[in-house]
Order: structure tokens, then C-alpha cells, then sequence
């Protein structure tokens, strides 16, 4: 109940948050399990939440399993369909625990269902495909052992920018790899070199690869130009929009910059903080309005506040700044 709710209060919420989602391949968000998607990972949760939205049916996801050590969390986590997977950097001691993950997932994958694997097995802010772990491939050829007939979909997340509040998001779907495209007459270890080097194959022609400072190609590839006529409609309803909801944003980004401006998590902290309080900004709005004797006004308001976010975010500056 919990997971169904947020995720269609996700889905509206990413209506704001992100400016443009563009899919190469709409049809595969429609598929059935059993089906692993293995994906590059440039932008934290936010690279599960887009994903899990976006699919018709339940998407599990794979996540770092240090933040299930406290049991209130791992319990929430486990009701949105998260399940943890160690890196030795975690410690030795909790890596037998990635077995009983990789058991839930094929009883997962048993039922048909969908799981999402970040085969980088870190997240860094940036345009380029890191070096594959072995986790997708184990994943994957301990499932068709089991006699599971998975498919194996590569996936490219980016992002125009992972510093700004409405962004533009390519998502690429590659072509399936299936138990047939590894030679099983293998040793193991082959075999898992088999399967990366098919699949860094298959993400590398999916995953922008864009240095820094390349201004020319990030215009080029991750911004989508506005016409004279849609800045021109919503030019009023974005700068009202701008100034009301500078009054959340700003304190939300400067808190996020102090505890995440560091390291890459910083969107994703924005997105949950705002996720979580601008609902609640809204309804102090209306509040106010209603003991002001403005009753139709705070209901007027609950809508038309919403939209003047989403027009400013649709003519605001797309890349990070330099």
C-alpha cells in the first residue's frame, strides 16, 4: 500500500522536479518479468525512483547496504521494494548477506518480476560509463543455472544537470542479452567476462560521455531549446512562480549543499526534502488564505501554484553552471 501510493505521488511530483524525461524506447516500459535492468549509476536514488515510476510493473532495486542498518529504515526500505547489497568496502562480515539477496531475487525473478541492478556499483556525478562490477553478471548467470528464463536489458540514465532543480533526463534501453548470447560451455570466469564485456558494450553506446568543461556537447546533447512562444506564455506565471517558491527552495538547497554539497547525493536530498515539505509549504499557503477569510482563493491556490513551478521550470537554465 505504502509503495502504490508513493508511486503514483512520485510520478506527479516528477512532473515538477524533472523538465523532460525523453525514452528511446517507450514500448520496453510496458515489458513483463522475469527482467533485470542494468543500469550505469549517475545520480543516486534518483536513478531508482525515475526508473521505478516509469514502468508499468513493480521495479525492485538494488541498493547499498549500509543504509538498511538501522531496522526502522531497512523495514521502510524493504515495504519500497529496496534490497541491499554489500561492497567489501562495507566489510567482509556482511558480504555472505548479498547471497540471501541474490536468492530473493531470483524467487523474484520466479514471479516474473523486474529488478534493477547499478552495474557500476557506485554513483558518481558524470557524463561517462565507469568500469562493470562482477555483481550483474553473478546476478544474471546464477538466475539462468536456476533454469530462469531472464532478460537482461541494458539501461542509460543522464541527466542535463545533477545540481539543478528541474532537469532534463535521456533514459536509453539497449538491446536485451539473453542466456543465449554467453557460451554456458565456459568456465565461470569467462563466462562473467563474457557477460561484462557484452554489456559495457551495449551501455557504452547508451550512456553520453561528456567531459566537464565540454560546454559545446552538453548543449548539444542535454538541453532542448525553448521556443520565443512558450517563453512568452509562460513568462509571467514562471517569475511569480520563481519568487513564491524561493521561499522553500532556498533554505532546502542550502541545507542540502551543507550536508551533501560534497559528494553526489546532492539530488537526491533536494528531491526528498522537497518530496516531504512542499506539500506541507502548500497547505500552509492555504491555511493562511483560509483564516483570512479566503477560502476559494487557498483552494485556487493549491493548483495554480503547482503550475507556476512547472513553468518555471520549463524556461529556467537546463545545464549546471560552470
Amino acid at each position: 500500500m505504502l509503495y502504490q501510493t508513493l508511486k503514483i505521488l512520485v510520478g506527479l511530483f516528477l512532473k515538477i522536479f524533472c523538465r523532460h524525461i525523453e525514452i528511446n524506447k517507450p514500448e520496453i516500459l510496458k515489458i513483463k518479468g522475469p527482467v533485470l535492468l542494468a543500469s550505469n549509476h549517475p545520480n543516486s536514488l534518483l536513478d531508482a525512483i525515475i526508473i521505478d515510476v516509469l514502468f508499468e510493473q513493480p521495479v525492485y532495486s538494488l541498493t547499498r547496504g549500509d543504509v538498511f542498518k538501522k531496522r526502522f529504515i531497512a523495514d521502510i526500505l524493504t515495504s519500497l521494494r529496496m534490497l541491499p547489497v554489500y561492497r567489501a568496502s562495507e566489510g567482509n562480515e556482511n558480504l555472505s548477506a548479498n547471497y540471501e539477496t541474490f536468492d530473493a531475487c531470483k524467487s523474484i525473478f520466479k514471479k516474473n518480476g523486474i529488478i534493477q541492478i547499478f552495474s557500476e556499483g557506485l554513483c558518481i556525478n558524470e557524463w561517462r560509463l565507469r568500469p562493470l562490477k562482477k555483481g550483474t553478471a553473478r546476478l544474471a548467470l546464477s538466475s539462468w543455472e536456476d533454469g530462469i528464463p531472464l532478460q537482461v536489458i541494458p539501461v542509460g540514465i543522464n541527466y542535463s544537470s545533477f545540481r539543478r532543480f528541474g532537469k532534463n533526463v535521456f533514459i536509453n534501453f539497449g538491446n536485451s542479452i539473453h542466456m543465449q548470447d554467453i557460451n554456458q560451455s565456459d568456465a565461470t570466469g569467462l563466462k562473467h567476462m563474457a557477460f561484462n564485456n557484452l554489456l559495457n558494450e551495449e551501455l557504452t553506446k547508451l550512456v553520453f560521455d561528456i567531459k566537464k568543461n565540454d560546454i559545446e556537447k552538453q548543449e548539444r546533447l542535454l538541453k532542448i531549446p525553448n521556443s520565443i512562444l512558450k517563453k512568452c506564455v509562460l513568462f509571467i506565471p514562471s517569475a511569480i512562480g520563481f519568487l513564491i517558491h524561493s521561499i522553500l527552495y532556498i533554505p532546502i538547497k542550502l541545507f542540502a549543499l551543507k550536508k551533501a554539497g560534497h559528494n553526489d547525493h546532492f539530488d537526491s536530498l533536494v528531491m526528498v526534502l522537497l518530496f516531504f515539505l512542499y506539500p506541507l509549504f502548500l497547505l500552509l499557503v492555504f491555511l493562511g488564505l483560509y483564516f483570512s477569510g479566503f477560502l476559494y482563493a487557498g483552494f485556487l491556490i493549491l493548483f495554480l501554484l503547482p503550475f507556476t513551478a512547472w513553468a518555471y521550470v520549463q524556461i529556467k537554465p537546463q545545464l549546471d553552471k560552470q
